[in-house]
């Protein structure tokens, strides 16, 4: 291989890397909204460790926000997209508004998903219905292809009235009548 072509290589590969930023989350029909967050290290190339607040409204559920305080890591690979941020993470779930189911869901299914790092790791949001307490349940969570995390967070928001205006669960009803 020529220095020019290997020059070519690793440039190919750099930009195919950077296209796999960290801060990607993959979900349909949603937008991240970020609310803060704290430096928890000063580095002095690059940008600093700190925990980020988010917040996104879920996809398939009308009135229900969800909030995500996670680890960012800093210093150069941070600010370059190649470090492996932590399985640090933490989820708050309310009604922000009225409850209308707009799909099915199965029980378990991620709501949001982000690489937490190139290749290997990413943050999970799953939701799951519990119908015995008329609850959302949301529990965040980290996986590798070879060694996931057991740290996970959890939060839940009981379907209620907005106003005068009850729930709408007809797609979860509908969907726990068929199985």
């Amino acid at each position: 291989m020529t220095q020019g072509s290997k020059i070519q290589w690793t440039t190919r590969l750099l930009a195919v890397l950077m296209m796999g930023s960290p801060a990607a989350f993959v979900s349909c029909d949603h937008e991240r909204h970020i609310v803060g967050s704290v430096n928890t290290e000063f580095k002095l190339i690059g940008p600093d460790h700190r925990i980020v607040i988010e917040s996104y409204d879920d996809p398939k559920i009308d009135g229900i926000t969800v909030f995500i305080s996670k680890s960012q890591t800093g210093g150069v690979k941070g600010g370059l997209g190649l470090a492996e941020d932590t399985s640090d993470a933490s989820v708050a779930v309310r009604q922000t508004g009225p409850i209308k189911v707009k799909a099915a869901f199965k029980n378990g299914e991620d709501a949001f998903t982000e690489k937490r790092s190139i290749l290997f790791k990413q943050l999970h949001v799953s939701r799951f219905w519990d119908a015995s307490h008329q609850s959302f349940v949301y529990v965040v969570w980290t996986a590798r292809v070879v060694n996931g995390s057991p740290k996970n967070s959890i939060s839940a928001v009981v379907a209620q009235p907005w106003g005068s205006q009850a729930p709408d669960l007809s797609l979860i009803e509908a969907t726990a009548q068929n199985h």
